[in-house]
């Protein structure tokens, strides 16, 4: 199963998309799953498949061996001409986000590495926090060390927090793809819940009643913050290479 690890050097994509009806959801979740499950390129090591819970839409979080193997696999006939085409069809919103884990923290009773799987029964969190690239170092450490008061919090199982190095989309549909704004200028957070009832407890408590660490962080938080986006997720499958790749 894979592993959220900063000590593997891994490259790790994360594929947002949104939709607008269930049934596309259902159909995402579908093409999405064919593709995990004959992936044998050049330097794949993972791909898990989130199903979007709060609003509708799936996350893909793919390990890749580094940026060449990613780059190759984007100039590959079958992405432009078959991948692309087919998710144009069925989202209204698409960003693929290319990042390096900095931190992985966990509740002490869960060991020592994040591990995402569908045998889990994880409420995942996936954080999308646009950033000042000069700032970006910063909003990381600020995320880190929330950790300190995170870890009484009920529910809360681990943060892994994700350097963004580069984001794009599907562009105008020819096959290519596009930037999306500077390098550098978003950080990803992915956090995993005991439920749906924790995270949603811990969500909408209200700053009167937050420890004065919270609510310190999170104004420190905000202020290095441009713009947030979220989602919640259930993951629905999985599958890693067959032998481990070298870094």
């Amino acid at each position: 199963m894979p592993f959220i690890n900063p000590e593997n050097g891994y490259l790790t994509v994360i594929n947002l998309f949104k939709t607008d009806l269930s049934q596309r959801v259902d159909r995402l979740v579908t093409e999405m799953k064919k593709i995990v499950d004959i992936a044998d390129y050049p330097g794949w090591i993972s791909s898990t498949v989130h199903r979007g819970q709060e609003k509708f839409g799936t996350a893909n979080f793919i390990q890749w061996r580094g940026m060449d193997d990613l780059e190759t696999r984007y100039a590959g006939s079958e992405f432009k001409h078959h991948t692309i085409p087919v998710f144009h069809e069925m989202t209204t919103f698409v960003r693929l986000m290319q990042t390096e884990v900095e931190l992985g923290q966990r509740h002490p009773s869960l060991g020592d590495v994040t591990e995402i799987s569908p045998n889990r029964d994880d409420y995942t969190v996936i954080e999308i926090l646009g950033v000042q690239p000069s700032n970006q170092t910063e909003l990381i450490s600020t995320l880190g060390a929330a950790h300190e008061w995170l870890v009484d919090v009920p529910g809360y199982r681990s943060q892994s927090v994700m350097r963004g190095i580069r984001s794009r989309n599907l562009g105008a549909g020819d096959g290519t793809l596009a930037t999306v704004g500077a390098d550098n200028d978003f950080v990803v957070v992915y956090s995993q819940w005991d439920s749906k009832e924790s995270f949603d407890a811990y969500r909408t408590l209200a700053a009167d009643k937050q420890h004065a660490a919270r609510r310190k962080n999170q104004d420190k938080r905000n202020s290095l913050t441009t713009v947030t986006d979220w989602n919640t997720y259930r993951v629905v499958h999985t599958r890693s290479a067959a032998e481990p790749v070298r870094v």
